[in-house]
């Protein structure tokens, strides 16, 4: 078992909030974690898969059932295809707020879930879980196999290749082309959805015009916006927005569009193994989507992400916003022995970041400025990211 960053943060939150969620996309380890949790608690749980039909007729008097178990700390498995559990939940948290009594599970952001943001404000905390990070790979897997494989634990942990392609394939049929209508209950087709899936792939990286999207599936745009936020909400994508250091400078104000996982990345572009990602056009992009991802998971919760483009080429992949200033301006580079274009100098001068970097897969850390280092990602990760 891959022991998880956020256990040990998720036991403190039970200590404190009555309810503690942990959401994150299907098969991420949800399940396992919390039930990983519940194994070191001092008092044996009361684990409820909402999904399994035993499991829900136990709640068809959910008030009733729940208080029975008052004493326990109560596990709710994908508690959103149960949404009226959430008006159950506020009163019986509010008749005896005690910490610890509900860890719940999710597969998607509160602000799609009806009721889970309202109905349990303040009495609730939240978790994301995302695939396991480069900050928890086991000493035996390298960087090159979790980028490759993407950070699911049974893609990453597939005993071979082809096993983890078998894995990712059936996710995307399972999951992508089926599941997340029945999770946000609505109705697009299997094509439609693989359709746009492969473009967003081969897109990936670049800047989101809806519109582009629109025409190419023959639907209409705020469908293509739609269908984007049911992919964010349920953190399969990331919309990465622009940072405007000065709103009169002309600057690109549309956002860019990675897919989160490098393995689902690497699978909806048919590539099969990491030689054949090497002489792909898509390699640049799926590092630097990896990157940000991996970057994303560490940071603390008052560091934002962003990245900054100007029409007359000043740019910066990444920009790291705490306190509404720029706490890093990050450059990401393939190639371990490339340095920095006018560009991104131009950027640094228009963003003044506190410091810069140039991230590559390998290499030592150096400067090569003032306040400019060029280093590897697992170095920044290890020894950078703390000082931000």
């Amino acid at each position: 078992m891959i022991n998880r960053r956020l256990e040990k943060e998720i036991v403190g939150l039970l200590k404190t909030f009555p309810c503690v969620a942990i959401l994150g996309p299907r098969q991420v380890g949800k399940t396992t974690l919390a039930k990983k949790i519940a194994g070191g608690m001092k008092n044996k749980a009361l684990f409820l898969d909402v999904e399994r039909p035993s499991d829900r007729i136990k709640l068809t008097d959910a008030e009733s059932y729940l208080k029975a178990h008052a004493g326990q700390c109560i596990i709710l498995d994908e508690i959103q295809f149960m949404p009226d559990l959430f008006n159950v939940l506020r009163p019986l948290i509010d008749d005896h707020r005690r910490p610890g009594r509900f860890l719940i599970t999710g597969s998607a952001s509160p602000a799609l879930v009806r009721g889970l943001s309202e109905s349990l404000a303040g009495r609730i905390a939240y978790m994301e879980l995302t695939p396991v990070g480069i900050s928890e790979l086991p000493n035996h897997f390298s960087m090159q196999h979790h980028w490759f494989t993407g950070g699911f634990p049974l893609a990453l942990s597939a005993k071979t290749n082809n096993k983890t392609v078998e894995w990712l394939d059936h996710f995307i049929k399972s999951y992508v082309e089926r599941d997340l209508n029945q999770l946000f209950q609505i109705s697009f087709s299997p094509t439609l959805i693989r359709n746009f899936w492969t473009m967003i792939a081969f897109n990936n990286g670049g800047l989101l015009n809806a519109e582009n999207y629109a025409r190419a599936l023959g639907v209409t745009g705020p469908t293509i916006n739609r269908y984007l936020d049911y992919l964010e909400g349920a953190f399969l994508i990331r919309k990465l927005l622009p940072w405007h250091t000065n709103l009169n400078k002309r600057l690109v104000k549309s956002p860019k569009l990675y897919i989160r996982d490098s393995g689902l990345l690497h699978r909806l572009a048919g590539i099969d193994r990491f030689e054949t990602l090497q002489g792909n056009l898509l390699i640049g992009a799926s590092w630097e989507g990896y990157v940000i991802e991996q970057i994303s998971q560490v940071l603390s919760s008052g560091i934002s992400l962003f990245f900054y483009r100007t029409h007359d080429g000043a740019e910066m992949d990444l920009v790291l916003i705490k306190n509404n200033k720029v706490s890093a301006a990050i450059e990401i580079k393939l190639n371990n022995n490339a340095l920095p274009e006018k560009g991104f100098y131009e950027a640094i001068k228009a963003l003044s970041p506190f410091t810069s970097y140039i991230l590559t897969p390998a290499g030592e850390t150096f400067p090569i400025g003032k306040n400019i280092f060029h280093c590897s990602l697992i170095s920044f990760i290890k020894m950078e990211i703390g000082k931000l």
